[in-house]
């Protein structure tokens, strides 16, 4: 049987949740879920059909707004910036784009919802040293962004995993991502 994808999951606290926006950056920080999309599934020259990224919007004007990425059925992508203003913009004004859906699923039915398939990871610096544990391969990745994940959703995630750690530095959710990926890459490659 073919393993679950890796997930990983984007709480945006301030993500703006309609689509008037000039720049990612003035759209409630949508420029660090655009970077976490790139280094969650693109690879040089290449795209990881096995990772789906979600990432939960919470910013004004109608939160949540949930985004799926799914790698498998992905296409039609660039890792530039402009490909992803113009795709965000397209996708949070409720039109499609394929391998990516959006609807207004909160970050705790996610989180519920996937937890029953799913080892839930929480990042955070006080976590468990990830370099000391093996992780599962049907893990789900828990991430804030520039501010953090409110202390309300870390919360919540803890009922359903634990708290992991890339160490004492605080690390752009991006990089974390980067970090996980070559972590179970390199897992995978030492399983096989």
């Amino acid at each position: 049987m073919k393993p679950l994808p890796r997930e990983f999951i984007l709480f945006s606290r301030l993500g703006k949740t309609d689509a008037a926006f000039n720049n990612l950056h003035d759209a409630g920080r949508l420029d660090i879920v655009y970077e976490c999309i790139v280094t969650s599934l693109f690879l040089s020259h290449g795209l990881r059909r096995d990772v789906i990224f979600h990432a939960v919007l919470n910013g004004p004007p109608k939160p949540p707004v949930h985004i799926k990425i799914d790698g498998e059925t992905l296409y039609d992508v660039r890792t530039d910036v402009g490909t992803w203003q113009q795709i965000l913009r397209k996708v949070i004004a409720g039109k499609s784009h394929p391998g990516i859906s959006a609807d207004k699923a909160s970050f705790e039915a996610l989180l519920k919802q996937e937890a029953q398939t799913r080892q839930v990871y929480v990042l955070e610096e006080g976590g468990k040293n990830v370099a000391e544990m093996e992780l599962s391969e049907n893990s789900l990745f828990v991430l804030g962004d520039h501010v953090g994940l409110p202390k309300k959703a870390e919360s919540f995630a803890l009922r359903y995993g634990e708290k992991i750690s890339l160490g004492r530095q605080p690390y752009l959710a991006a990089s974390c991502i980067t970090v996980i990926n070559y972590l179970l890459d390199r897992q995978a490659k030492s399983g096989s």
